[in-house]
C-alpha cells in the first residue's frame, strides 16, 4: 500500500466515514436519548449527507478545495451544535497543510488532521474528561502521532488512532457530563456513553477503513 493520501483516496475515506456514521444513526440517537434530546443520530447524519453530497458534485480534484467545500456545506446544515463543530473540523483541515498538495504522506496527513482539531476546538471549551467528542478526538490524534513518530505506516497510525478514539468514547461512560444537554442531569449522566464521542470515533474508524480499501 502506498503510504500517501491523494484526492481520490481522501474522498473515499470521507465517504466511508460518512457511511459508517449513517449506519449507526439509530444507535447514536438511542445513546442521546439517555442523556439529551435523542436527536444526535439525525443531526450527525445530516453532516454525513453533506459530506457525501459535496464530494459527489466536486470537480476540483483538489484536497484543500473539497475539504473547504465540505466545511461550508456542513456549517450550513441545520444540525444544531453539531454543524459548527464538524464544519470547523473540515474547514481547519483545508488550511495550509493541505493547500497546494496533490498528496499527503503520513506526517502531512496527521498535520492536516491537527489543523482540523484546532479549528474544531475554537468552537468548544470542552477538554478531555468533559464527556464530549473531545474525549475521542484528542486520544485519536495522540495515538496517530505516536505511531507515526515511531516510524509506523499511515495505515497502522490510522488503525491506532481509530482504536484510541473508540476507547476514548467508551471511557465517557464513567464521566460526569460538563457540557451540552447532558450537563443538566449531572451525576445521572454517569453510566451512559456520550453520543458525540461515539460519532467522532465512527469518523476515525471510517477514515481508517476507507484508507485500507482505497
Amino acid at each position: 500500500m502506498v503510504d500517501r493520501v491523494d484526492y481520490a483516496r481522501l474522498t473515499e475515506m470521507l465517504r466511508k466515514a460518512a457511511d459508517k456514521i449513517k449506519a449507526n444513526r439509530d444507535y447514536l440517537s438511542r445513546l442521546d436519548a439517555a442523556t439529551g434530546d435523542g436527536d444526535h443520530g439525525i443531526a450527525v447524519c445530516k453532516v454525513a449527507d453533506a459530506i457525501i453530497a459535496t464530494i459527489g458534485k466536486d470537480e476540483s480534484r483538489n484536497i484543500a478545495t473539497v475539504l473547504k467545500d465540505i466545511g461550508w456545506a456542513v456549517m450550513s446544515t441545520d444540525a444544531g451544535s453539531t454543524s459548527p463543530l464538524y464544519g470547523s473540523f473540515f474547514m481547519g483541515m483545508s488550511s495550509s497543510k493541505a493547500a497546494g498538495n496533490e498528496a499527503l504522506d503520513a506526517s502531512g496527513f496527521a498535520a492536516m488532521l491537527d489543523e482540523g482539531m484546532a479549528g474544531l476546538r475554537k468552537n468548544t471549551k470542552a477538554e478531555v474528561g468533559g464527556k464530549t467528542m473531545i474525549d475521542a478526538l484528542v486520544p485519536a490524534m495522540a495515538a496517530i502521532h505516536t505511531s507515526i513518530d515511531s516510524g509506523r505506516s499511515l495505515a497502522q497510525a490510522l488503525t491506532d488512532g481509530a482504536g484510541a478514539a473508540v476507547n476514548g468514547a467508551e471511557a465517557t461512560r464513567d464521566m460526569k457530563a460538563l457540557f451540552g444537554r447532558a450537563k443538566n442531569i449531572g451525576e445521572r449522566s454517569i453510566g451512559h456513553i456520550d453520543p458525540g464521542a461515539i460519532s467522532m470515533s465512527l469518523l476515525f474508524v471510517g477514515i481508517k477503513e476507507g484508507y485500507e480499501h482505497g
